[in-house]
This record gives C-alpha cells, structure tokens and sequence, in this order.
C-alpha cells in the first residue's frame, strides 16, 4: 500500500529514520561499552522490538504492563523503575524483570528480601537536586518538593547494602551540557557511594538522535563515570529512538473563517498528539510556514467539543481544501502511548514505511477499542 491509500488519521513510523536513529545509538554503544535501553514510555510499538534489539540491550518500563511487554516482545535486559509498587504486582513484576530501581529507602526496605530471593539486581533513584529544565516545569524531576528520587538529606547509607546501582533521571529533551552539569552535582553529593555500586544508570532525555547533539561530551562522561567508580553504565532514551522517526497524517475535514482563516481536521491534538496541549509545543507540518510567513495563514484544529483542541497556526501556499491531506512529522514518540478516545474520537491507525516507501498496516482501531475502555 501506499501512503495516499490509508484512512486517516495514521501514525506512520519510517523505518529508514529509525534505523539511522538505531545506529548513532549502537555508535556511543561502541565507543563507550554502555548498554542502552529503550525507555517505552516514549515508544511501545512492539511490532518495531525485534529490529530494535538488534541494536539496543533491552528495555526500561515504568510498571507492570511494560515490563511485561518489553520482556514479550524484545525478551533482553528489562529495567523497571516506578515511584511506588504496588504489593499485588510485585511478584509478576519480577517473572519479567532483572533490575529494579526503588525510588525511596522505604520501596527498598519493604521488597528487597523479594527482589534478591527473584534474583533480580536492586537499584535506587537518586534526586542531584540540579535542575537544568528551561521552561517546561512539569518535566523537572529536581524541582523543590519533587516526589521522584532520593535527596541526600534523606539518603540511607546504612541501607545500601543490598542496592547495586544507582539511578539518575532528571533530563527531558536536552542536549549533553546538561547532563554533564548534571554528572557533576551527583558526583558532588553521592560519589563517595558510587564506588560501592555496580552499575549508574543515566536515565533518559538525551536528545543523542537530534543533529546538534554533543555526542563527544556524552562520550566523555560515560567514560569518566566507568574509569572512576568501576562501573556498568546504562543510559535508557525514548525519544532518542524514534525522534523524527514518525509522522500523523491527517485530512482536512472542513474549512471556515472567524477573524482568521480556519481548517477542522480529523485529528486531535487532545486525543492524538496530547503533547501538543501538554507541553506545549507546535509541532512541525510538511510543506507549511509559520503564521503569514507564505500567502494562507490557518489555525488547525481538530473536530472535539475542546475549544482549546487547537494544534497550532500553519500558513501554506494554497488555500487549503476539504480533503486535502497533511503530514505532522516527529510525531512517533509520545503519541501513541499517549493517545485517548475522548469524545469518542477513532484512534489512529499505526503504519510502518518501509525503506522502498510501502506502507504495511499495523494495526486499525474502530468502534470496539472505544467502548472497551469504559
């Protein structure tokens, strides 16, 4: 199939990106001797696991579903972290799981007698207190009051006899300064137990994949942790996998005017794209400018009863048409693990481009998968 033959909305992830995406990765691999897992909370799409695991050592998940998923369908290391567990999950958590990261000494006290007994290796999060964020204060896991992570005021060295790693995670989207900023602060305040531990784990939000990323000081840091400390280095990105690995079309449902010109699409950024709201952010539109930057300014939106169901302001060439099509790209990660069917909206179907430019069809959603879920 082609791209012009699916109904849309889909989600269409390019296997040529994602590979080239896949090999910078198994690159730092290379280069460094760390392992790197896919964080699946930015990217689940299963059916992509096997050429995956080809080039990354497994998967990290943040509960039950996941860790049972990346144990099923990639079957490598499995590294789950959430900040609290559930005492009814615990067991079948560690059937699929060999690492698990605790985020406080309490977490740790009451499971790891269960852990050790399952043979699993026990981690825990620990919060630098470095916040590095730039404007975007929900993603800050060092923001004063954060639930997520040790402090060093409350750190337990007497408990770290049974904890292996340690866990780092306090990026989102940004480049390799940050991370070495951040190195530091948890050097400052915890080196003096790194070398107790077996493994560091650097978390996610490495935008390794992005062109202006500084791969060298990444390098630089991976290696200077392992030299220093005698460490296994792990580093678990999610979008990094499949940044600019995927796109969403969509279809021009219907055109209009109320000060400014007006296109109603059949997709949602509220249902298909929440980041779009959450963020925010504008996301990036094949053939379109910014606002009056070409000759036909519209506020695309999509067909909810949300007012605020707005995906942004896109101006084009030509006044665009009822069914014309459009294409958001980089729209593989955070999309599908986050979709929803408010009003009742159809999710997107989820399509693969292969490297020849067929399409295969994946999966398609229907009325079923709406009613299944309430």
């Amino acid at each position: 199939m082609r791209k012009e033959e699916l109904r849309t909305p889909c989600y269409i992830v390019q296997k040529a990106n994602l590979i080239r995406n896949l090999e910078e990765l198994a690159h730092i691999r290379k280069q460094t001797g760390c392992k790197i897992l896919l964080a699946q909370k930015a990217f689940s799409m299963y059916s992509l696991y096997p050429l995956i695991g080809q080039y990354l050592d497994g998967t990290a998940a943040s509960g039950l579903y996941e860790a049972r998923l990346g144990a099923e369908e990639m079957g490598k290391e499995n590294h789950v972290y959430a900040p609290a567990f559930r005492e009814d999950e615990m067991e079948e958590i560690l059937k699929y799981s060999d690492h698990i990261v605790f985020n406080s000494f309490h977490q740790l006290q009451k499971y790891q007698e269960q852990v050790k007994k399952a043979g699993g290796s026990i981690g825990i999060r620990i919060n630098p207190e470095c916040s590095t964020q730039e404007g975007h204060a929900i993603y800050d896991p060092c923001a004063p009051g954060s639930r997520l992570g040790v402090t060093i005021e409350n750190f337990r060295p007497d408990l770290l006899e049974y904890v292996d790693g340690f866990h780092f995670h306090t990026l989102c989207e940004q480049n390799s300064d940050d991370l070495k900023k951040t190195l530091e602060a948890v050097e400052e305040k915890f080196g003096v137990w790194m070398h107790q531990m077996k493994w560091i784990n650097f978390g996610g939000g490495h935008h390794i994949t992005r062109p202006d990323y500084d791969k060298e000081t990444l390098i630089e840091c991976i290696l200077h942790v392992k030299e220093i400390y005698g460490v296994e280095v792990y580093l678990e990105p999610g979008e990094a996998v499949a940044l600019n690995a995927g796109s969403l079309v969509t279809s021009v449902l219907e055109t209009g005017e109320n000060r400014i010109r007006l296109a109603i699409l059949d997709t949602s950024a509220a249902c298909h794209m929440p980041d779009v709201l959450e963020m925010p952010y504008r996301p990036p539109l094949k053939d379109s400018g910014l606002p009056e930057e070409k000759m036909y300014t519209y506020r695309l939106g999509g067909p909810t009863c949300l007012a605020g169901d707005i995906i942004g302001d896109y101006s084009f060439d030509h006044p665009l048409k009822e069914g014309e099509r459009l294409e958001f790209l980089d729209m593989a990660i955070y999309s599908m693990v986050k979709n929803n069917t408010f009003n009742g909206m159809r999710l997107p179907s989820i399509a693969v481009e292969e490297e020849d430019g067929n399409i295969t069809l994946v999966r398609k959603f229907g009325y079923d998968d709406f009613k299944m879920r309430l």
